[in-house]
């Protein structure tokens, strides 16, 4: 393959929203369900990490793929928050395979970034979009709003504007900040629109005496882990501040413009999303639902997004991260038994059948090693502002865990069953999450100061 990208020219594409596009949409992902419960190959007869890793690039980035997704039964979708939440280091230098690799990479994310700019510019910022043929696209939510959306939109583009700035031989990584920046000049006012809306539509939280501003008071957003679907969770305000943050910081909205909007500054609007869902010491999963022990009342979700919400440059924030990282490394119900495997929560919430028949319960006793893997990189984050060694040897063995999992199963997997197990449905087998495996290299690197792998390219 030629280490000369040539980008996807424009084409036509066609967005539709709506009571009809949602039954269509409805109606594909079934198939898609159905397809993969009855007609998934077997996996990888592969166990060494380094042949697991190899097998699975070649399996994301093919050049016939369309849209960067996951190996899941659900990927025949398109989901904008994954370049956030999972996808934040596809360019890392010290995750491409080879020249060839490194084009495969950014040209399948230019494309992908490129699709969902163009439904930005159409006003169909959904949670989910799924492909119906010939560049006709289906915009949906499922359970609820989004709030991350235009937030993995936003990591995308970022992800591409930075490619130059790592320590790289490769000629893709320029060209894709290239491209990167020609995008952002042609979308930026869509962008600029879509930001300003979501800040307008954040609405009053009365509490303690104090006014909040909330993007779920009145109703649920969804983000990553969303089929709960709870008003005033931390998770969904902590991806709309994240949001505005880097819109800022890419030049797409002003500040000033966002504070005429909010009333307040950036860094207030984050105080107060602290003090009131930090009220009790630790970071409280939702403000809805009863009061029950401190253990049950926070969720693995808290830890965001690489460089999102937590920057953890202030002491106050440090102790309330920590007071939270500690309920949950102290409460066995959180932890796969004998292992570093965090489960999302402590509760197992209400499930509905369709959860049993083709979804995962996300909010449950599920564990995501992408989250995981976040978990511990938020732990070493600490540890670098706090000037410790508080918790790198946890953050270590949650990835020695995954490695090893990643090894028994056979990839590297989306979920991991409350046993250990690969995670099982009716309609959904267990899917290799090959897309996420190069940020749980890129965490290795930073938690054992060595790579996993050395490449010869």
């Amino acid at each position: 393959m030629n280490s000369d990208i040539s980008f996807s020219s424009h084409q036509e594409n066609r967005f539709y929203q709506g009571a009809a596009a949602t039954l269509v949409a409805n109606a594909l992902q079934a198939v898609n369900f159905l397809g993969d419960r009855f007609m998934r190959k077997s996996q990888h007869s592969l166990s060494a990490i380094e042949d697991l890793y190899r097998h699975s690039m070649d399996s994301a980035f093919s050049v016939t793929e369309a849209f960067l997704v996951t190996g899941a039964p659900h990927a025949s979708a398109y989901y904008p928050r994954d370049f956030a939440w999972f996808y934040p280091d596809v360019l890392d230098p010290e995750t491409i395979m080879d020249a060839q690799d490194a084009v495969r990479r950014a040209r399948l994310l230019e494309k992908s970034v490129r699709l969902l700019l163009e439904a930005v510019r159409a006003d169909v910022v959904t949670t989910t979009i799924v492909p119906a043929g010939r560049g006709r696209y289906l915009g949906v939510n499922y359970f609820s709003r989004p709030s991350d959306t235009l937030l993995g939109i936003l990591a995308g583009l970022q992800q591409m504007l930075s490619a130059e700035r790592r320590a790289s031989s490769y000629l893709a990584m320029s060209q894709c900040a290239h491209a990167g920046r020609l995008l952002l000049v042609e979308y930026g006012g869509d962008l600029k629109r879509a930001t300003l809306k979501l800040a307008s539509e954040l609405q009053p939280f009365d509490a303690d005496g104090a006014r909040y501003l909330l993007c779920d008071a009145s109703g649920p957003r969804s983000a990553a882990t969303d089929t709960r679907a709870e008003r005033r969770r931390f998770v969904t305000n902590a991806c709309v501040y994240t949001t505005f943050v880097w819109g800022v910081q890419l030049g797409i909205v002003d500040e000033n413009e966002l504070k005429r909007l909010l009333g307040r500054d950036l860094a207030e609007y984050k105080k107060g999303l602290l003090r009131l869902f930090g009220k009790d010491g630790y970071i409280r999963h939702s403000l809805d639902g009863p009061a029950g022990a401190p253990a049950s009342m926070v969720a693995l979700d808290f830890v965001s997004v690489h460089r999102g919400f937590w920057d953890l440059n202030d002491p106050s924030e440090r102790a309330l991260f920590a007071a939270t990282t500690d309920l949950i490394l102290a409460e066995p119900r959180f932890r796969i038994p004998s292992t570093f495997h965090f489960l999302v929560s402590a509760d197992n919430p209400r499930n509905k059948m369709i959860h049993k028949i083709a979804a995962p319960a996300y909010q449950g006793r599920s564990s995501w090693p992408t989250f995981n893997v976040e978990f511990a990189d938020r732990m070493l984050d600490f540890d670098e502002f706090s000037g410790s060694n508080t918790y790198r040897a946890c953050a270590q063995g949650i990835l020695k865990d995954i490695r090893t999992a990643t090894e028994v199963h056979g990839g590297y997997q989306e979920l991991i069953s409350e046993q250990g197990l690969k995670y099982r449905t009716w309609a959904y087998k267990g899917a290799v999450a090959h897309s996420w495996f190069p940020r749980f290299l890129s965490v290795w690197r930073r938690a054992y100061g060595t790579p996993l792998f050395q490449w010869n390219d």
